[in-house]
């Protein structure tokens, strides 16, 4: 009896450990790990998808440390990117893939061109040139369709005002044709306390999470957020980041922008950094911070994304 319960608490805190792992790059040391004691990939799988790991994202990460590739499609494709106003070169020619069930970063300072880029790819403004393929859907051509399947992330200047929560949920679901749970909504961002209130009576961190669960009332397969964050204080901003990772455990595809290092370098499987509307590194966070090594009193430690950025830009974030 005695061995049973030590059993079940060593498989409960097992589980317990990879359920909490946030990214694609934590999934793959895991499998690599796993492999070493002996484990099938069969029984691998199986276990991560117990824990609510999407079964694309599981597959991806077998794929990526094996160093093969199957045919896992893009859920996202972009190709040579670009946005001209003018002679202003707002993004120049870039190209890049997002997989299913990934969250993907860009980062850069004002003026990099990562905000031109999402509005792009969310169907907002059209390119000078380039193609973007979102679920097998061409964005240019094929809008309304596209539109159907993201979620955006909006401000709270652009909410109807003299409505509570629960019923900007309902218009903004009523605009895809679609009905929605709303209470359910509030619960999965932890505003159901805040049901009947209106969005002015939030606090900042409580409008984003708000704002976020506006964007899903489609159920969408790609959540896109915009500097999901800025001004919220550290707890807030560490609410947000679980409230990411939690999203993505259900399939969703996140892209999101950030002036914040430890946020990328905390969610992000895979980083696209801009700098003068190029991407000048795109690697998962891992491999990014194995570019450069930082010498501190003589002796070597791992760089951090701040020194990687650095290094590659040759400035700081600009405010």
């Amino acid at each position: 009896m005695a061995s049973s319960c030590v059993d079940f608490f060593v498989i409960l805190a097992h589980h317990i450990k990879i359920s909490k792992m946030t990214g694609l790059a934590e999934i793959i040391k895991y499998i690599e790990k796993t492999r070493e004691i002996g484990l099938s990939d069969k029984s691998i799988a199986q276990e991560l998808s117990h824990v609510g790991w999407p079964k694309a994202l599981v597959d991806q990460a077998m794929n990526q440390s094996q160093n093969k590739d199957f045919g896992i499609q893009p859920i996202i494709s972009v190709k040579n990117l670009t946005k001209r106003y003018g002679d202003f070169i707002a993004v120049d020619s870039i190209s890049f893939d997002v997989y299913p069930g990934e969250i993907f970063g860009i980062l850069g300072p004002n003026g990099a061109g990562k905000t031109t880029t999402m509005k792009i790819m969310e169907g907002i403004r059209k390119p000078t040139s380039g193609t973007i393929i979102l679920d097998g859907k061409d964005v240019l051509r094929e809008t309304d369709a596209v539109k159907s399947m993201i979620g955006v992330q909006l401000q709270a200047s652009t909410f109807f005002e003299g409505l509570t929560l629960c019923e900007l949920l309902d218009t903004f679901a009523s605009l895809y044709d679609k009905t929605v749970d709303a209470m359910e909504l509030l619960r999965e961002v932890q505003l159901d306390e805040k049901a009947k209130s209106q969005v002015k009576e939030l606090s900042g961190g409580q409008k984003q999470r708000f704002s976020i669960a506006v964007g899903l009332v489609n159920n969408p397969k790609v959540l896109f957020l915009d500097e999901p964050t800025t001004g919220l204080d550290p707890q807030a901003r560490r609410n947000l980041w679980d409230l990411a990772t939690q999203i993505r455990k259900r399939g969703t595809t996140i892209i999101i922008t950030t002036h914040y290092m430890d946020e990328a370098e905390t969610l992000c499987d895979r980083i696209a950094i801009m700098d003068h509307a190029k991407i000048v590194a795109l690697d998962t966070t891992d491999k990014l911070l194995d570019l450069i090594e930082v010498k501190e009193e003589l002796v070597l430690k791992r760089a951090t994304l701040e020194d990687v950025f650095l290094k590659l830009t040759g400035h700081q974030l600009r405010d």
